[in-house]
């Protein structure tokens, strides 16, 4: 039996990790959680701070296996437990006492007492770094060489020739650093603990004649739930009773609120209006469209970015080489130019401080992080790092028509019947159509019921779908089809002319043709008109504004018609008539011409071109499954003007970790570069390190303000 079946046996568990600071820590951390005893498998998603167990394992016993960075491990339902600050961390009192020795130090020194000074600043170095020399000289006993390697190194040489107060200086500074490295990374993550505390913990529900306040663990499906004006909704469920406006901006990013009524979906961390509703909950806690879209941004998190992939392989050996170079400045000079060996094993030193990679290291993962946050939190799901930094590269952009550049609620406009009468051409294309998902079959369902067409009863067998041209089903004892006109000249041949005048005059004026017949006659059209959303021509302006260079239409529908659309959304080519594998050709072929290809569609129908494109982009995931598992990035609240903020956003991403790595580069250049002729010290190359992890942390943190 494979490891994937026997994990499928095994229950996984989900625990909060507080503490994790870098992505070197994060591994380390998975790979002693791997070795307990009873566990067979261990996953850490450093961007969620969460650990995923298959197998058994005490809280005590992770903690434990996170005890080399005081990790502290907490259950999956404790989202919303804030972390403590640093001076209420007792794990951080060994530095109020360096601190205080530190002083003391100062003023025996200013004194003239050099042994008291000293004697203070060794018991600074031995208390504040106690733990951080545990870590690195195991580390260092492991050829194990990270962060905590290099500075125990630092600071023990320092001690070694006699730097005594900069050796103190350099454990409290490095103590305060990676307190601040931590605080930095958990106001990364709040984006997403701010998801998490949307949905109550509570549900009030009616069961039988008796209301109760239950956790949302324990409500069924089923289960009618009671919610009051001005309250969160607990779970996804239907409206049964009542009617109210519902703000749904914590799914969909739409800051105006819905209109619900009985029969209208709502959402787990939606806010109630003014209205008292009633509604049967249709989805389990873990389940509901807001636990998903967390799950999803958690996973979106833990996926590395090709650029951070490659900052990792090239940290894995930077290290090394730092320790090399350092220790050649400290013993060629010497030795080969008769330097002073204190002063440039003090150079060294300095080298190794400032050769730290924690900079380097985080420059990619905190602005990923912080992105994909900031763009769950505006309604647009975005499924990794690979997926953030394809959008900003993309070149060119592919729409589908029907629901995505259209309204996606075609209505019935004309009726044009050729044998028969018309209420009996409505009922056999409803009854047919009523076992459709297209949106044109919904279109002539309304007309049917609209016109009172008997349709209800009517007896529909053996009904097929025939890709990209329509439908067929026997209705009675006849089998009829309905679908594009191009279907009908393959069965029953060329028709009369006034018919081709009728379907060329329709789709002249944007409207699209429905033929309805047997395989030997045409019994009647049924033209449909779905009017080209509002957003559409600015968001396609705004993409070229953007710099995307192509923006095409992919669409089965008649070149006609999809002229007629295309003209009014303003895009730059038009592609019609496409069965799904001449969709999926025009993609390729989209992707080869301009690059880097994006294809909007509904998730669903065009799933071969969403999958075929460099991105694909799911129209209106709220409440839809499937355009939540199977597109690269959701638009939530089914709005155009989504696109071009994400695409803003990518680019912005890319724009940031460039700028990141380059601050992270240059400022331990130039620093380097000091430390040659003896301008670094100790303490103010920690200084240098330190400010390039802040630097990063807050230059990512502007990706917070990307908008719409």
């Amino acid at each position: 039996m494979g490891n994937e079946q026997v994990l499928d046996q095994l229950q996984a568990k989900t625990y909060r990790v507080q503490g994790l600071t870098c992505t070197n820590c994060a591994a380390k951390f998975e790979q002693n959680v791997k070795s307990l005893p009873g566990v067979k498998e261990a996953k850490v998603n450093f961007g969620a701070a969460k650990l995923t167990v298959w197998g058994e394992a005490t809280i005590n016993e992770l903690e434990q296996a996170g005890a080399f960075e005081q990790l502290k491990i907490r259950e999956e339902r404790e989202r919303t437990v804030r972390p403590e600050p640093f001076w209420k961390k007792k794990e951080n009192r060994n530095v109020y006492v360096a601190v205080a020795l530190l002083a003391i130090g100062w003023a025996a020194s200013a004194a003239g007492s050099g042994w008291l000074a000293v004697a203070a600043y060794v018991a600074a170095i031995v208390i504040g770094g106690y733990s951080l020399f545990r870590t690195g000289l195991r580390n260092l006993l492991r050829w194990q060489f990270d962060m905590k390697t290099l500075m125990t190194i630092a600071i023990l040489g320092a001690a070694a020739i006699g730097e005594w107060q900069e050796g103190a200086v350099v454990v409290i500074l490095f103590a305060i650093s990676e307190a601040l490295e931590r605080y930095s990374m958990d106001w990364a993550r709040r984006s997403i603990a701010s998801l998490m505390k949307m949905a109550p913990m509570e549900a009030t529900i009616r069961r039988g004649t008796e209301e109760m306040t239950v956790p949302v663990e324990d409500v069924r499906v089923g289960d009618v739930m009671i919610v009051k004006p001005g309250e969160k909704i607990a779970l996804d469920g239907v409206v049964v009773n009542g009617a109210s406006t519902v703000h749904e901006a914590a799914i969909t990013g739409e800051s105006l609120p819905a209109e619900k009524a009985p029969g209208a979906a709502v959402f787990a961390g939606t806010l109630n209006g003014e209205g008292f509703l009633e509604v049967e909950v249709t989805k389990r806690a873990d389940e509901t469209t807001l636990a998903k879209m967390i799950d999803l941004v958690e996973e979106a998190q833990a996926e590395r970015a090709p650029m951070q992939a490659f900052i990792d392989r090239f940290a894995r050996y930077y290290t090394p080489v730092i320790i090399a170079v350092a220790l050649l400045i400290a013993i060629v000079p010497p030795l080969v130019l008769g330097g002073e060996w204190l002063d440039w094993v003090y150079r060294g030193l300095a080298v190794l401080v400032i050769g730290c990679p924690c900079a380097l290291v985080i420059s990619t993962p905190v602005a990923i992080v912080t992105a994909i946050g900031n763009a769950a939190r505006r309604g647009v799901l975005i499924k990794g790092g690979m997926h953030l930094e394809q959008i900003g590269r993309l070149r060119a952009v592919a729409f589908d028509k029907t629901g995505t550049l259209t309204e996606g609620r075609p209505v019935v406009t004309d009726v044009v019947v050729y044998e028969g009468s018309r209420e009996q051409l409505l009922a056999v294309a409803a009854a047919i159509e009523k076992r459709s998902q297209h949106p044109l079959a919904s279109a002539i369902v309304r007309q049917a019921e609209e016109e009172g067409a008997p349709f209800l009863d009517a007896p529909v067998d053996a009904f097929q779908s025939l890709t990209g041209k329509g439908v067929k089903a026997a209705v009675g004892n006849e089998t009829y089809y309905i679908g594009s006109p191009a279907l009908f000249t393959r069965l029953i041949g060329k028709w009369p002319d006034e018919v081709e005048q009728q379907i060329v005059a329709f789709r002249n004026e944007g409207k699209t043709v429905m033929a309805v017949g047997t395989a030997s006659r045409l019994l009647g059209l049924i033209a449909a008109a779905d009017s080209l959303r509002p957003s559409a021509p600015d968001t396609i302006a705004a993409l070229r504004r953007l710099g995307v260079a192509e923006v095409v239409m992919v669409t089965g529908d008649h070149e006609q018609t999809a002229q007629a659309i295309g003209r009014q959304a303003g895009v730059s080519d038009i592609h019609a008539g496409l069965l799904p594998e001449q969709k999926l050709s025009a993609i390729r072929e989209l992707k080869q011409r301009c690059g880097m290809t994006a294809m909007v569609g509904d998730g669903v129908n065009d799933a071969p071109a969403l999958a075929a494109a460099d991105i694909g982009v799911a129209m209106g995931g709220a409440g839809t499954d499937a355009a939540l598992e199977t597109a690269d990035v959701v638009l939530m609240a089914d709005d155009l003007r989504q696109l071009p903020y994400t695409i803003r956003l990518g680019r912005r991403t890319l724009a940031v970790i460039r700028q990141n790595i380059a601050f992270a580069l240059g400022l331990k250049v130039l620093a380097l570069v000091a430390a040659v002729p003896g301008w670094l010290t100790l303490w103010l190359a920690l200084f240098a390190d330190m400010g390039a992890t802040l630097l990063v942390t807050l230059n990512s943190m502007r990706l917070l303000r990307v908008k719409e």
